[in-house]
């Protein structure tokens, strides 16, 4: 069964995250869907539609973005059995400290925190790759090219 992502945001402003996030998944041949749903003002929507998801077989990985108060990275975490990566958008509001709302969880409530979208792809992807050769294949080959590419840079910088 294919795996899936689904990419929950807060609200449409934080679109250009999840279409990296979206962009990096699907490099890995990972399937993903965008979708809003504010654990703050749509609550009810987003426990349905996190029912509709857990209701479907496939494998997940759910991917949460949402600044200021992560509540909805909590409570995403705190419905399903699957994993969750919350990777909340960069702000410079607050000083950077809205950042402790994804951090700081209740006890029970344990979402993995990457602050990069590519990242958070790449941490799906492994997760996947346990039981998934041709992901793992691809998060190899993306390491070997990664690997390369210093190699080639450190190489020419040495002349």
């Amino acid at each position: 069964m294919q795996p899936l992502v689904p990419i929950l945001m807060g609200s449409k402003s934080d679109l250009k995250h999840a279409q990296i996030i979206a962009g990096a998944l699907a490099k890995f041949g990972i399937e993903s869907e965008i979708r809003i749903a504010s654990a703050h003002k749509v609550p009810v929507y987003l426990l349905d539609l996190l029912r509709q998801y857990e209701a479907n077989p496939r494998p997940k990985v759910y991917v949460t973005i949402a600044g200021r108060s992560n509540a909805l990275s909590g409570l995403v975490d705190a419905q399903v059995a699957s994993p969750v990566i919350a990777c909340p958008p960069l702000s410079d509001a607050f000083g950077g400290a809205d950042i402790y709302s994804s951090l700081r969880m209740p006890s029970g409530v344990a979402p993995a925190v990457i602050l990069d979208g590519e990242g958070a792809a790449l941490a799906a992807a492994k997760i996947f790759g346990l039981t998934d050769a041709a992901i793992r294949q691809k998060v190899a080959a993306f390491q070997r090219q990664n690997a390369e590419r210093l190699l080639a840079a450190d190489a020419d910088l040495q002349g």
